[in-house]
């Protein structure tokens, strides 16, 4: 099979067939953003071109993809359609397409101007003015032929992938034009509900999306997380402490955290942040002892909702170790180190430990109680190098044998 080392697919142009990056990832890839976790071609090869030409080519289903390829760390889905005309998605701004061979980008529908408006949104942070702008011309430009889950879940995937904030109060300007999309959504034909690998499809590209919040609120206020993803709709029913938690009850101050990311959106912390407080709806809180035990609850509730969208048995242990274990870096400087060596030894430990500063970052609370943290494990990896001292920082006993240093 041929080895793609990040590159589009080769092959289908080397034997004669058209290939187009389209949708998100050809403006992805004139944003100059790397591919994300799902990269989309349109060709007009057929899937049993494609099936002569790549060996463990999949049919992922038609409401995804006709034909798809894992290759390591991304998929590549393909569409299969004569040509640029006959592909009809959810909006005009999606199509766009970029030529795997020549590198050429192609505008039949003319969005170069929104994508320009978009790209310098994104390069000034800029809030309203753009995306009042990017709006009208989305809402416009929706096409009336689709149905309306794929509709819905293109606009979260627009707003979480290219929208830099959406800022301001609920009667603004922008947060009117959204409810114009939700109702103009409303009155598609609903069509096929989508698949375990679709909606696995759709969370991913959320997590690696900058603003996942602006999709995920999209999906919630249009009932699709409610109907789809139940495991997160009932953070909207766990309220919080206002002094340690102004941002509201645990789905918002679930959004807040994704805020605080830094740097390239890591799946496994994205996962993390949405899923670590899924334990307190179902948690039985009472006097001082709110949301106990709703790490372990939550582990529960993460695993089942991750192995329902088919993530890998991996991915799925990773995300658990987060969400079982996001309370324990707080308690950190006061633990015995025989309760927190072996979490600490962890790989996945650096990971929790942002997944701690984002929680934090997201409430009243500061952040001083994460550096006290980060501190005590920075202590424990230091110590741990040192051959003269234990974990804990202890001098060990030395004697010098013929020479030599024996540490007891």
């Amino acid at each position: 099979m041929a080895n793609f080392s990040g590159k589009p697919p080769e092959p289908l142009c080397t034997a004669g067939f058209s290939a187009y990056l389209h949708s998100h990832s050809a403006i992805d890839s004139w944003l100059g953003r790397e591919g994300g976790p799902g990269i989309q071609i349109l060709t007009n090869a057929d899937p049993a071109d494609m099936a002569r030409l790549f060996e463990d080519l999949r049919y992922p289903g038609a409401g995804l993809a006709d034909a798809a390829l894992d290759d390591k760390d991304r998929t590549w889905y393909f569409h299969c359609a004569d040509s640029i005309k006959d592909n009809h998605p959810s909006f005009n701004l999606l199509e766009f397409y970029q030529d795997c061979k020549s590198r050429t980008f192609y505008d039949p529908h003319g969005v170069y101007p929104l994508l320009a408006g978009i790209r310098r949104g994104i390069q000034n942070r800029t809030a309203q003015a753009v995306n009042v702008d990017t709006l009208e011309i989305f809402r416009e430009g929706l096409n009336p032929n689709s149905e309306r889950i794929r509709a819905l879940t293109d606009a979260a995937l627009i707003l979480a992938k290219y929208f830099p904030t959406l800022q301001g109060s609920e009667d603004s300007e922008a947060e009117r034009r959204i409810r114009e999309i939700e109702g103009l959504l409303r009155d598609l034909r609903e069509g096929a509900a989508p698949g375990k690998e679709e909606q696995r499809f759709l969370l991913c590209a959320l997590m690696a999306s900058p603003n996942p919040e602006l999709g995920l609120e999209f999906l919630k206020t249009s009932g699709f997380i409610g109907e789809f993803w139940p495991e997160l709709a009932i953070l909207d029913r766990a309220d919080h402490a206002k002094e340690f938690h102004p941002e509201g009850n645990a789905w918002k101050h679930t959004m807040e955290t994704f805020r605080h990311r830094k740097g390239a959106p890591d799946l496994r912390l994205s996962l993390g942040l949405l899923l670590h407080d899924t334990g307190k709806p179902i948690s039985v809180s009472a006097g001082s002892r709110r949301f106990d035990g709703h790490a372990e609850l939550g582990e529960a509730q993460a695993r089942r909702f991750l192995e329902r969208l088919g993530f890998s048995a991996s991915l799925t242990t990773d995300v658990c170790f987060l969400v079982r274990n996001h309370m324990l870096p707080a308690a950190l400087p006061r633990l015995p180190l025989f309760r927190t060596a072996e979490k600490m030894s962890s790989p996945l430990f650096p990971i929790l430990m942002e997944l701690y500063r984002c929680d934090e970052s997201s409430s009243f609370k500061g952040l001083d109680g994460y550096y006290e943290s980060s501190a005590a494990y920075q202590a424990f990896l230091r110590n741990r190098r040192n051959p003269y001292r234990s974990e804990d920082g202890k001098k060990l006993n030395q004697k010098r044998l013929n020479g030599a240093i024996i540490v007891r």
